[in-house]
């Protein structure tokens, strides 16, 4: 009988194998169980040895179809039981998003690979993985499952960073992760784009909700069709031409530049006021204290946005079915921009009569 393991364990859905050989050529050699045709050329795209060897990244992650994946990517160093390969790369694929605990799990599978030549040893410890939740690395310790909280994988990433580089801008990433809008990210750097767009969904706390993250992208037909099924997104692209891609986006975030830009189409629903100007000022006052941690101003962020939940599902339990209706709104006499607000929150939280 197989000791099945605890439910986050059957997270990971396959572990594959890419490799570069001496002639410069690099092919998809294996995988287990199985990764289908498109997945595979996707992720084949996202390895960086299949990329004319412009620039070697150890780790990346993204998401494509509802799947996540992590590359880790080594270089091999003489004399090995691997001949004749002078890079590979570990892809694995897994339903949840948790870039540490996959790059953990990689490490030790790449030293596997390095020392036996043979993807069987791999096999096995992805297995073991699968059932025990657990796997022996020959040099230092085990692999734990449990010991990647998903909460720390949420807050692995820095607000306060993004803050110091924003100041009260940030309120407009954070009005549009509110309403649910596209925000498109460009860095010519993959790590700054990874580092900088994982957090974002941490300004929006109470959904918890990181399948809005796209941290790489390459404007392909299919990545893009993808893409669109998402109604709001964070989508990270290494290419600058993405900047004219005005269909794709409501917010544009140039980072090398510290831009943020909202496309016209969204202008009227992101239109701020005195309420977005008290948000903006506890979110930069909040990341600005020393003596927070993140963890904390993700905190205070998240009170301040429960408060206005609140107030929301208040003036919707006023109404019929409590479902807001704009005039059930315009009966409060609020600010023109806080009532615009509010009745696109209450369509983002699904709080409004169709």
């Amino acid at each position: 009988v197989w000791n099945m393991a605890a439910p986050e364990t059957q997270l990971m859905l396959s572990v594959g194998l890419i490799e570069k050989d001496v002639n410069g050529d690099t092919l998809w050699v294996w995988c287990y169980p199985s990764v289908g045709g498109e997945l595979r050329r996707i992720l084949l795209s996202k390895c960086c040895l299949t990329q004319d060897g412009r620039d070697f990244h150890t780790f990346v992650f993204g998401q494509f179809s509802r799947t996540w994946y992590y590359i880790t990517t080594v270089e091999v160093q003489e004399p090995t039981a691997l001949n004749k390969v002078t890079h590979f790369s570990v892809v694995i694929t897994a339903k949840d998003f948790n870039p540490e605990k996959y790059a953990a799990l990689s490490r030790i599978l790449c030293r596997m690979y390095v020392k036996h030549g043979s993807p069987v040893k791999m096999m096995e410890a992805y297995i073991t993985v699968l059932t025990k939740g657990i796997c022996h690395s020959d040099e230092n310790g085990s692999f734990l499952i449990k010991d990647y909280d998903v909460r720390k994988a949420y807050l692995a990433g820095s607000v306060k960073d993004v803050v110091s580089q924003f100041g009260m801008e940030t309120i407009i990433l954070y009005t549009a992760l509110m309403l649910k809008k596209r925000i498109i990210v460009h860095h010519p750097r993959i790590e700054a784009l990874l580092e900088f767009t994982r957090i974002l969904p941490a300004l929006v706390w109470h959904r918890k909700d990181w399948s809005i993250l796209h941290p790489y992208v390459h404007p392909t037909d299919a990545e893009l069709e993808d893409l669109k099924k998402c109604p709001g997104y964070i989508a990270g692209f290494v290419d600058p031409d993405v900047s004219n891609r005005t269909d794709l986006f409501d917010v544009f975030v140039n980072l090398p530049d510290s831009t943020i830009t909202v496309s016209q189409s969204a202008k009227e629903a992101m239109t701020m006021g005195k309420l977005h100007k008290d948000i903006g000022q506890l979110i930069v006052q909040s990341a600005e204290d020393a003596e927070r941690s993140d963890s904390q101003v993700i905190k205070d962020i998240s009170v301040k946005t429960k408060e206005i939940l609140a107030n929301l599902v208040a003036l919707a339990d006023e109404c019929e079915d409590s479902k807001i209706t704009l005039e059930g709104l315009k009966q409060h006499h609020f600010p023109p921009v806080t009532e615009n607000f509010l009745f696109h929150l209450a369509a983002a939280e699904q709080l409004l009569r169709i």
